[in-house]
C-alpha cells in the first residue's frame, strides 16, 4: 500500500510503471493532436467555442491556448510549448512533437528494464552535443532584405496557404525594416495591426504610415487632405468640471453669463492658438493642417476649426500617439503655451475611408516612418484572426533573425544532421547512457518524418533518401515537400530561426527528463480531504 494512503485514505495514487505510462500516454495524445499541423503542408484544426464561434488554425500556439486540456501532464507540456512561443515566437508544434517522441523512444528502453535515470543522463549528453552541432551548422549572414524574405516566407507558409503567405511576406519584412532604428532594440509594437472586414485576405497590405479606427467628427471637415502638417496633442478642448467640487452663487443673471463666457474664452484661446499656428505655416501655400488630439474636442471648437479648414480628430488612442510622432515626425504636445513649427509632423496624404458603419483615417506617404501599419483584410472574422496570428509569428521570425545575426537551414535538414552526428557520437560514450543518446537521435527525426507524412509521402522512404543524400553530399539536406525528394535547404531558401532551435533543444530535454523521472503521481490536494 502506498505510504500516502496511511496519511490520507482518500488520496489517489499511480506508482512506478503506471505513473510512467500515464505520463507517456498524455504526451503521445497531445502529439497526435498536433502532428498533422506541422509544416507548410499541414492540415487545419477547427476550434468551436462554447458560444459557437469558429476558429480555423494550424498555429500550434493558438491551438494549445484555446483547447481545454484537463490532463495535468498534457497541460504541463502545453505550457512549455506556449512558453516557447512567448520567448521566440515559433516552434510550438515542434516542441510538443519532440517531447512526445523523446518519451516514446525512452519507453521502448524502459519497458526492457532500463532505469529512467540512465536514459536521462544520455539525453543530457545528447543535448550538449546537439547544441554543438547547431553552433557548427548555423549560417551567419548579413541580414539583407532578400534573406529576411526567405526567413519570413518559411515561417508564414507553415501558418497560412502559400499564395497568402507570399503577399504577407513582403509586407511583414518591409514593416520590420521600417521600424528598425540603428542603436535601438526592435520594437514590434510600433507595427500597428489594423483589421478591416472586406475584400480578400490577399488584399492585406502595408501602409507606410498609420491607420486610425475613427474619423473626423464634423461634417464640414475635408475628407481628404494632401501635403498636410500634423499636430499631435494631448490637450482638452472641451468644457471641464473643476478639479475640486465647488459651487458658485450669483447675485444676478449677468454674472452667470459672465462666468460662462469666461469659461468659454478659456477654450477659445486654446483653439485660437492652433488657428494662429495654422495661418503661420500655411499662409503662402495651400498645405493642409490636421490636428489629432488624445482628449476631447467639443462641438463649438470643432466648428471653429472646420471654418478655418483644419481637420480635427479627437480621442485618439494613447498607443497611437507614440506611433504618430514616430511615423510623421514632430512631437506630441501637452500644452499650447509654446507652440512652434518644430512641434509639427508631416504626411503626404490624410484621408478618411468609410466601411459600413465604421470610419478609418489613413495617414500615408510619410517621409521616413519609424512606425507603420499592417492593414489586414479578409472576408470574415476567422480569416482575419488567422492572418493576424500568422503576421505576429512572421514579425517575430524576422526580429529573431536580425537579432541572432544567423539562421539554420530548415525543411528538417538540421534535425537530420543532428541525428547523424549523435549516432557517431554515441560510440564515444561508455556504458548504458549511450542508449539515451540513441533515443534522442531517433526522437529528433520525428520532425522530417512528420513533414514528409503531412505532404503525403512515405515517412520512412523519404527519411532514408534524405539521410543517404546527407552522408554522400556532406551538405545540410532537407525534404522538398513538393516532390518528396531530398534538397539542399539553403539553396532553396528555407531558413529557420537559430534561437527557436536552441530553445527547442533546451526545453524539450528538460521537460522530457522531468516527466521520465516521475515515479509516483498523487492526487492528494486539500480539496480531496473535504468530502
Amino acid at each position: 500500500m502506498a505510504a500516502i494512503k496511511a496519511v490520507n485514505s482518500k488520496a489517489e495514487v499511480a506508482r512506478a510503471q503506471a505513473a510512467l505510462s500515464v505520463n507517456i500516454c498524455a504526451a503521445r495524445g497531445l502529439q497526435d493532436v498536433l502532428r498533422t499541423n506541422l509544416g507548410p503542408k499541414g492540415t487545419m484544426k477547427m476550434l468551436v467555442s462554447g458560444a459557437g464561434d469558429i476558429k480555423l488554425t494550424k498555429d500550434g500556439n493558438v491551438l494549445l491556448q484555446e483547447m481545454q486540456i484537463q490532463h495535468p501532464t498534457a497541460s504541463l507540456i502545453a505550457k512549455v510549448a506556449t512558453a516557447q512561443d512567448d520567448v521566440t515566437g515559433d516552434g510550438t508544434t515542434s516542441n510538443v512533437l519532440i517531447i512526445g517522441e523523446l518519451l516514446k523512444q525512452a519507453d521502448l528502453y524502459i519497458s526492457e528494464g532500463l532505469h529512467p535515470r540512465i536514459i536521462t543522463e544520455g539525453f543530457e549528453a545528447a543535448k550538449i552535443k546537439a547544441l554543438e552541432v547547431l553552433e557548427e551548422v548555423k549560417v551567419t549572414k548579413e541580414m539583407k532584405r532578400k534573406v529576411l524574405l526567405d526567413v519570413a516566407r518559411t515561417s508564414l507558409r507553415t501558418k497560412v496557404h502559400a499564395e497568402l503567405a507570399d503577399v504577407l511576406t513582403e509586407a511583414v519584412v518591409d514593416s520590420v525594416l521600417a521600424v528598425r532604428r540603428p542603436g535601438y532594440p526592435i520594437d514590434l509594437f510600433m507595427v500597428e495591426i489594423m483589421e478591416m472586414k472586406h475584400k480578400l485576405g490577399t488584399d492585406t497590405k502595408l501602409i507606410q504610415g498609420l491607420v486610425l479606427d475613427h474619423g473626423a467628427r464634423h461634417p464640414d471637415m475635408k475628407k481628404r487632405v494632401e501635403d498636410a502638417f500634423i499636430l499631435i496633442c494631448n490637450v482638452s478642448l472641451e468644457y471641464e468640471k473643476t478639479e475640486v467640487s465647488s459651487g458658485f452663487f450669483y447675485k444676478t443673471a449677468e454674472e452667470k453669463e459672465k462666468l460662462v463666457k469666461a469659461e468659454r474664452k478659456f477654450i477659445e484661446d486654446r483653439v485660437q492658438k492652433i488657428i494662429d499656428l495654422k495661418d503661420k505655416v500655411c499662409a503662402q501655400s495651400n498645405k493642409g493642417f490636421v490636428i489629432i488630439n488624445q482628449k476631447g474636442i467639443d462641438p463649438f471648437s470643432l466648428d471653429t476649426l472646420a471654418k478655418h479648414g483644419i481637420v480635427a480628430l479627437r480621442r485618439a488612442k494613447r498607443r497611437n500617439m507614440e506611433r504618430l510622432s514616430l511615423a510623421c515626425g514632430g512631437m506630441a504636445v501637452n500644452s499650447f503655451e509654446d507652440l512652434t513649427v518644430d512641434c509639427l509632423g508631416h504626411a503626404g496624404l490624410v484621408y478618411e475611408y468609410t466601411l459600413g458603419e465604421e470610419k478609418f483615417t489613413f495617414i500615408e506617404e510619410c517621409v521616413n516612418p519609424h512606425s507603420v501599419t499592417l492593414l489586414v483584410r479578409g472576408p470574415n472574422k476567422h480569416t482575419l484572426t488567422q492572418i493576424k496570428d500568422a503576421i505576429r509569428d512572421g514579425l517575430r521570425a524576422i526580429k529573431n533573425a536580425i537579432e541572432d545575426g544567423c539562421m539554420v537551414p530548415g525543411a528538417g535538414a538540421i534535425e537530420v544532421a543532428m541525428a547523424e552526428a549523435l549516432v557517431t557520437y554515441k560510440n564515444s560514450i561508455k556504458g548504458r547512457a549511450r542508449l539515451g543518446v540513441q533515443a534522442f537521435a531517433d526522437a529528433l527525426l520525428i520532425i522530417p518524418k512528420v513533414l514528409a507524412q503531412n505532404a503525403g509521402y512515405d515517412p520512412q522512404e523519404t527519411l532514408v533518401k534524405v539521410q543517404a543524400e546527407h552522408v554522400e553530399s556532406k551538405q545540410l539536406v532537407g525534404i522538398d515537400l513538393n516532390t518528396g525528394e531530398p534538397m539542399v535547404a539553403a539553396d532553396a531558401g528555407v531558413w529557420d530561426n537559430y534561437c527557436v532551435k536552441k530553445q527547442l533543444l533546451h526545453s524539450c530535454t528538460v521537460i522530457a527528463t522531468n516527466i521520465l523521472l516521475v515515479d509516483e503521481i498523487m492526487r492528494a490536494g486539500m480539496s480531496s480531504l473535504k468530502g
